[in-house]
């Protein structure tokens, strides 16, 4: 099915079926991890069998999330699913090998996303772009189904929307955004505390790692693109763990005149992982990203290609400096 499935459609599978393994993206962030917990709960709740899988687990960051303990990593053989559901993952090889092998006994794959580059690989597909995370997607089944809304829910949601649009500031955040966060504050979220949990709760080498990323910053001649970058022997030094960097390309995109930041990763495979945002939609990073086989948004996208670092990293810039040039001259 290429089109987008109805939200009864969807309804229509999780009524008749038991058995779900709900599964994200390689190196989940919150919007991956809390869109599982969130629609798993509820399933749960509703008397489905569920298992909760992601190729890297879960990062230490999100433990203090209700319900996170269930994340497991692949087991060795394929669970017994009846439906696979893959959530947050703009395409299927980013869910990972162990867990593409884990979710191979599904009968039927559902694919629930909020990435504009998307290719709807599921039988069954719900991608909206226009969508600021995944999670908001997963509120709006959620209530429109009318499934149980457990607190494990309620509290996934809210983490997997707030990471996802920079807590309510991104201009992805609308008007349901807010509505969405009020209905759970009413189903009794305590926003105070998960903010805290959420982001201001840091171990020390998070703070080492951006010591070291400020002093490989670097700025374009015309201010315009920032860029820093992680070496891996950094990563090992400060034993980092995935999830550490997650946001700190903020920090740089709220320079002043900064219209593109960019984060360059050096991963133990000898890969380069490429972080991009743009706070100027006709600077449109999703764009540069399909140039290199990435992907995402036109705010925020990513890109994982070949190394060294001294050979992706120049392309990457030149590309992104054609875009820039493009806009100003449109």
């Amino acid at each position: 099915m290429s089109e987008n499935a109805t939200f009864e459609q969807i309804g229509d599978i999780l009524r008749r079926h038991e058995s779900f393994v709900i599964l994200s993206h390689v190196r989940p962030d919150g919007d991956a991890i809390g869109s599982q917990i969130a629609l798993g709960f509820a399933l749960e709740a509703a008397g489905k069998r569920v298992r909760l899988i992601n190729e890297d687990g879960l990062p230490d960051n999100l433990t203090f999330l209700p319900g996170s303990h269930r994340i497991e990593v692949p087991p060795a053989d394929p669970v017994d699913a009846e439906v696979a559901i893959a959530l947050d993952t703009a395409t299927k090889p980013r869910l990972g090998d162990a867990t593409l092998h884990a979710a191979s006994g599904a009968d039927i794959w559902i694919n629930i996303d909020h990435h504009i580059s998307n290719p709807r690989y599921g039988d069954i597909n719900l991608i909206d772009s226009t969508s600021p995370a995944t999670g908001q997607i997963l509120y709006d089944l959620i209530t429109a189904l009318d499934l149980p809304f457990p607190d494990e829910t309620r509290d996934a949601i809210y983490v997997a929307v707030s990471t996802d649009t920079g807590s309510f500031q991104y201009p992805n955040t609308t008007a349901k955004t807010y509505e969405m966060g009020a209905d759970l504050i009413r189903r009794g979220l305590d926003v105070g505390k998960i903010n805290e949990l959420t982001y201001d709760s840091h171990p020390f080498r998070r703070v080492e790692l951006m010591r070291a990323l400020l002093n490989t910053l670097q700025l374009s001649d015309n201010g315009i693109v920032a860029h820093w970058d992680l070496r891996d022997d950094t990563r090992r030094k400060l034993a980092l763990f995935p999830e550490d960097s997650e946001g700190l390309i903020d920090i740089i995109r709220a320079i002043r005149g900064v219209q593109v930041a960019v984060f360059f990763e050096e991963l133990p495979d000898g890969k380069i992982r490429v972080s991009m945002r743009s706070k100027d939609r006709a600077i449109d990073v999703c764009k540069i990203a399909l140039e290199f086989g990435g992907g995402g948004h036109a705010l925020a996208a990513g890109i994982r290609m070949a190394g060294p670092l001294e050979d992706a990293k120049p392309k990457v810039l030149a590309a992104i400096h054609r875009a820039v040039e493009a806009s100003a001259r449109s």
